[in-house]
C-alpha cells in the first residue's frame, strides 16, 4: 500500500502552477459544460429563438474558435499570465451575458467572444502547463489535465441540470459559470503575483506575421496538424454521426455507450500513462489513430451491448493517446519561445470536427441507417488516413533529433 502511495505521490508530484492549471481546468471546464450544452435549448425554450438562427449562433462559436486559434499565440508576446487572466475575464463576463441578453444579435456576438476566449485562453494554458513541468514529467501532467477536464464534463451537466439548465431557470447556471470564471482569474493572478519572479517567462518580440511562418513552415508540426485533422474528424463521430446512427432508435444504447466512455478515460488514462513512456510520442499517436478507426468500425458492425461496449473502450483509448499525447509532442516540437504560437495552431486541426460531423450526416442520408458497416467503414478508412501523416512526421522529428544529437555535424536545410 505505501509503494503505491509512493508511486502515485511521484506521478503527481508538480509545480505549483502547473497544479493550478490542471485545478483551474476541472473549474473552467465544469462551468463551460454547466451551460454551453444546454445553450441551443436555453436560446429556444427562454429566448423563444427559432431553430435555424439558434443553429447559427452556436456554429459562430466554432467558426471564431477555429479561425482565432492562432491568437494563443499572443501569450508567447505578452505573457502566459495577462493573457490567460484578460480572456477568462471577458469568457466571465461573457457567460453572464448570455443570462441578461435579450436581443438575437447579442447571442451572436456572446457566442463569437465564448470561441474566441476558448482559442486564445487554453493555448496559453497549455503552454503555460508546460513551460513549469520538466520533459520527463510532462506526459503526467497533460494526463492530469486531461482527467480534469473529464471530469468536469462528468459534474457540469449534473450541475447545470440541478441549477435548472433548460427549464425557465437557465440563466442561473450561466450566472454560477461567470462566477467560477472570475474565481479562477482571481487564482491565476495569486499564482502570477506569487512565481512570475520565479518563472521569468521568455517573450518573443518576433511579429505575428513571422510567427505565423515560422509555425507553418515546421514540416514536423505541419504533419502533426495534418494528421490531426483526421484525428478530430473520428472524434467528431461520438457527438454526431454516432448520436443519430444510434440514438436514432436506440436512445439508451446510445447512453449507454457515453457512460462507458467516460469510465474508460477514468480507468484507462493513467495505466496508458504509464505504458506509453516506453514508445515515442508520434508512436503513440500512430497506434491512438489505429485504435480511433477500429472503434469507429465496431459501432456499425455490432448490435450486441458487449462489443459496442468494447468498441467504445478502444474508440476511448484512442482519444486519450491522441489528445493527450498529442498535447505533449506539442509542447516538445515547439521551440520555448513559440510554445503559444504552436498550441494556438494546433486548433486549426478542428476544422475536422466540423468536416466529419458533415460527412456523417452525408452518409448517412446517401446509404440509410440500414447500412452501419458501410458508413463507419468509410470513416474507419478516413481515419486511418492520419497514420501516413504521422509516420512522416516521426520520421522527420527523429531526424531532427539526431541533427540536434550531433551538432558538430554539418546541418542539411529540411
Amino acid at each position: 500500500m505505501s509503494i503505491n502511495a509512493a508511486r502515485l505521490r511521484e506521478f503527481f508530484h508538480f509545480h505549483p502552477v502547473a497544479w493550478g492549471v490542471i485545478i483551474g481546468t476541472f473549474l473552467s471546464r465544469t462551468g463551460f459544460f454547466m451551460t454551453i450544452p444546454f445553450l441551443g435549448i436555453y436560446l429556444g425554450k427562454v429566448k423563444g429563438i427559432d431553430p435555424a438562427t439558434i443553429g447559427a449562433i452556436l456554429a459562430v462559436s466554432f467558426f471564431v474558435g477555429t479561425l482565432s486559434s492562432f491568437f494563443g499565440g499572443l501569450s508567447d508576446r505578452l505573457g502566459r499570465y495577462p493573457v490567460m487572466i484578460g480572456s477568462m475575464a471577458v469568457w466571465s463576463l461573457a457567460f453572464a451575458g448570455f443570462a441578461l441578453a435579450d436581443a438575437t444579435w447579442l447571442f451572436f456576438v456572446l457566442s463569437a467572444i465564448n470561441g474566441l476566449c476558448r482559442s486564445i485562453f487554453e493555448p496559453a494554458a497549455r503552454a503555460l502547463l508546460t513551460d513549469v513541468t520538466p520533459p520527463e514529467r510532462r506526459a503526467n501532467a497533460f494526463h492530469a489535465r486531461y482527467f480534469a477536464i473529464n471530469i468536469g464534463g462528468a459534474i457540469g451537466p449534473l450541475v447545470g441540470l440541478k441549477l435548472g439548465a433548460g427549464g425557465s431557470a437557465s440563466f442561473l447556471p450561466f450566472l454560477a459559470s461567470s462566477a467560477i470564471s472570475a474565481f479562477y482569474v482571481a487564482v491565476i493572478v495569486c499564482f502570477m503575483l506569487t512565481y512570475r519572479q520565479q518563472l521569468r517567462e521568455k517573450m518573443t518580440t518576433i511579429p505575428i506575421r513571422q510567427m505565423v511562418k515560422t509555425v507553418f513552415t515546421d514540416k514536423v508540426f505541419r504533419y502533426l496538424l495534418l494528421g490531426n485533422v483526421f484525428v478530430t474528424g473520428a472524434y467528431s463521430h461520438l457527438d454526431t454521426t454516432l448520436s443519430q446512427y444510434i440514438g436514432n432508435d436506440r436512445v439508451e444504447t446510445y447512453s449507454f455507450l457515453f457512460i462507458v466512455n467516460t469510465l474508460s478515460v477514468l480507468v484507462f488514462q493513467f495505466p496508458l500513462a504509464k505504458l506509453m513512456k516506453r514508445f515515442s510520442s508520434l508512436t503513440s499517436l500512430k497506434a491512438g489513430c489505429l485504435l480511433f478507426g477500429i472503434g469507429l468500425f465496431g459501432f456499425g458492425v455490432f448490435d450486441n451491448m458487449v462489443l459496442l461496449a468494447f468498441s467504445m473502450v478502444l474508440f476511448t483509448i484512442g482519444e486519450i493517446l491522441c489528445f493527450v499525447i498529442g498535447d505533449v509532442l506539442i509542447g516538445e516540437i515547439a521551440p520555448e519561445h513559440l510554445r503559444g504560437a504552436y498550441y494556438g495552431a494546433s486548433g486549426f486541426a478542428f476544422i475536422g470536427q466540423s468536416g466529419g460531423a458533415w460527412l456523417g450526416g452525408i452518409l448517412l442520408n446517401a446509404f440509410g441507417f440500414g447500412q452501419g458497416p458501410v458508413i463507419f467503414g468509410v470513416l474507419m478508412l478516413l481515419t486511418f488516413l492520419a497514420f501516413p501523416f504521422f509516420h512522416r512526421g516521426q520520421h522527420l522529428w527523429e531526424k531532427r533529433q539526431g541533427k540536434e544529437a550531433c551538432p558538430a555535424q554539418p546541418i542539411a536545410a529540411e
